[in-house]
């Protein structure tokens, strides 16, 4: 009879769990995206509300802010964020966008250098079809199970909603054309809610009736902040079964800071109005093809180790 050591399954038991939580570690790549309102540097010069916004794009990987009127105050942000966290920030930014000069406004994402890195970047430029057209920015990770995707912003015109939206679809073939990449990711406040867009006005949106766009933050979702608005006004959409399948199942939706870091609304208002809202890719198409024979070998240690005992 073989000698049993009663604290072997334990340990082998902790190791095994360990393991798997290094594997959900693993998968946490995060896209997010946040209007901040007029994000400028009086805003940025304000601690409370820095540290506020600070907190909030550490939580990504990328993450989209739109409503940004003044660079300085994305300066600050990244010199903030490189001092806050581990990770070192960069950002890739479009012009600035508009139709009057009062309410010009730029779309910028700040990634995680070393998780990610940008491989391309392109203004849309039919200006008719947008008040701010989509800047469209190509990423690639050696982190997420899809290696090269795009991500294409929209602050929709609130009275223009429809239009935008709807024509977001040609966006996706110039990008996906351009790049020879149909890993798309739509994000950003599109005003898709409420009464701005509604469910009569869906039969003139060509995402909402192409099966091949799928909308991951739904419409009874609220992004907003106010107790008086209940509206999925910010959302993520994305084309194609290969992307979907890239995404962590449910990990879609609006990020409750407010709660999170127990804040009034009031105070939370004085940031914006809108609440994040983000997404999880899975982890690299190596570590899912290993996960399932991992399991299976701490299974038959333990298996093992009992058997010896008899």
């Amino acid at each position: 009879m073989g000698s049993f050591s009663p604290r072997l399954p334990l340990l082998l038991l902790v190791s095994f769990f360990t393991l798997l939580v290094d594997i959900e570690t693993a998968s946490e790549f995060k896209i997010c995206a946040y209007n901040v309102e007029k994000f400028n540097s009086a805003k940025a010069s304000d601690y409370r509300l820095l540290h506020t916004v600070t907190r909030i794009v550490s939580r990504c990987d990328i993450c989209l802010l739109q409503d940004v009127v003044d660079s300085e105050a994305i300066t600050t942000l990244l010199a903030a964020l490189n001092r806050y966290d581990k990770y070192r920030y960069q950002s890739v930014s479009s012009k600035s966008l508009g139709n009057s000069p009062d309410d010009m406004q730029q779309y910028v994402f700040i990634y995680r250098v070393g998780n990610v890195n940008v491989t391309g970047q392109h203004q849309y430029q039919k200006k008719q079809s947008f008040v701010r057209e989509p800047f469209a920015v190509q990423f690639q990770s050696k982190k997420t199970a899809i290696k090269t995707f795009i991500l294409v912003p929209l602050h929709s015109n609130p009275s223009q909603a429809v239009q935008e939206i709807d024509r977001l679809y040609d966006v996706f073939e110039e990008v996906s054309k351009k790049w020879n990449n149909k890993n798309v990711m739509f994000l950003g406040d599109f005003h898709a809610s409420c009464a701005y867009v509604t469910r009569a006005d869906r039969k003139n949106i060509r995402m909402f009736n192409n099966k091949e766009f799928s909308w991951l933050i739904r419409d009874k979702v609220d992004t907003t902040v106010s107790t008086d608005t209940n509206c999925a006004f910010d959302r993520i959409v994305v084309h194609g079964k290969p992307f979907l399948s890239a995404i962590m199942p449910l990990s879609a939706k609006a990020f409750n800071y407010v709660k999170d870091f127990k804040l009034t609304k009031s105070k939370a208002q004085q940031m914006s109005n809108h609440l994040p809202v983000e997404v999880r890719l899975k982890s690299s198409a190596l570590l899912l093809q290993a996960t399932p024979l991992l399991i299976l070998i701490g299974v038959s240690a333990i298996v093992q180790s009992f058997l010896s005992a008899l």
